[in-house]
């Protein structure tokens, strides 16, 4: 699959997920604009959702489409979460301990699961999950540490 039609298949995504209704309204583009962008007719090949238009709808949408697929482009993971499992950080020494606890789960996680000798692909799961919360307050920290350094 070539770049674009894969670009395209997720803005396709992103307005059905949004709803073609709603998408114009937001976007104030028509449903035949909208359609163009995800047009894989080769007279549309080079039309691509401008990134306002993107910005609008992901912003209305489930799940962020076509900067997902940005980055699966760039080989950069994204951990999408709606809702984020730890309160929100007010300062390196919250984020410090947010961190212990985080690690500690982690730990607790990968000693049932090694257990037996063998990660199943539901433990892995669980770990990935634990990872990615363990990244997140790693990078909540990295913005509270660059705010106290200015």
């Amino acid at each position: 699959m070539s770049v674009a039609t894969y670009l395209k298949k997720h803005s396709e995504a992103l307005v059905k997920d949004v709803g073609i209704e709603a998408a114009c309204e937001i976007t104030g583009k028509s449903k035949a604009t909208l359609g163009r962008y995800y047009s894989d007719n080769d007279e549309h090949g080079d039309r691509f959702m401008p990134i306002d238009v993107v910005a609008a709808l992901e912003g209305a949408s489930r799940f962020p489409h076509v900067t997902a697929a940005l980055s699966d482009l760039r080989g950069i993971t994204l951990s999408y979460d709606a809702e984020k499992r730890n309160a929100q950080s007010s300062g390196v020494n919250q984020d410090v301990v947010a961190l212990a606890q985080r690690f500690a789960v982690l730990m607790s996680e990968y000693n049932s699961a090694i257990g037996d000798g063998k990660i199943s692909i539901n433990e892995a799961k669980r770990l990935l999950r634990e990872t990615l919360a363990l990244q997140q307050v790693l990078l909540d920290m990295k913005l509270n540490l660059e705010e106290e350094a200015k």
